[in-house]
């Protein structure tokens, strides 16, 4: 079991419940510190593999992803997030890294017509960037896994 993030460390955003994400731009360096052990990149093309356990979920750029396989995804990193050193990252770092925070967010139990509110607030300003993805983190809850 990997040590978790520790909230002076660069990106890391707080649920309710305690758990520790770190949300990033992959067009950034890797900030300095401990590396993640478990990561979700949200890009349009697979990324190159990492040295740690990472999973990809095709998310073009100012798109959507699949809900069931988004829903999937983030509930294994935020259910790893507990224990673990998880990372959340886009290209930019802010509509589809922002976007999965809010919804990991209520997956964490904040009402979804808060949920982007909240990621902005404790996250970044600029996070989930347009209509769609408000409107996704609004309908994420009616997900459900099949």
């Amino acid at each position: 079991m990997a040590e978790n993030w520790t909230s002076t460390d660069s990106g890391i955003f707080r649920f309710p419940s305690g758990a520790l994400v770190r949300g990033r731009g992959l067009r950034d360096p890797l900030p300095s510190g401990p590396t993640p052990s478990f990561a979700v990149y949200l890009l349009g093309k697979e990324p190159p593999a990492t040295a740690w356990d990472a999973r990809w979920l095709r998310w073009p750029d100012f798109w959507l992803p699949d809900g069931q396989q988004a829903r999937s995804l983030l509930e294994e990193a935020l259910a790893r997030a507990a224990n673990e050193r998880v990372e959340i990252a886009c290209g930019g770092g802010y509509g589809r890294t922002g976007t999965a925070l809010a919804c990991m967010a209520v997956l964490d139990g904040v009402p979804t017509d808060q949920a982007v509110a909240f990621v902005r607030r404790h996250y970044h300003r600029r996070a989930v960037e347009t209509p769609w993805q408000r409107r996704f983190v609004l309908r994420f809850q009616d997900v459900r896994e099949m």
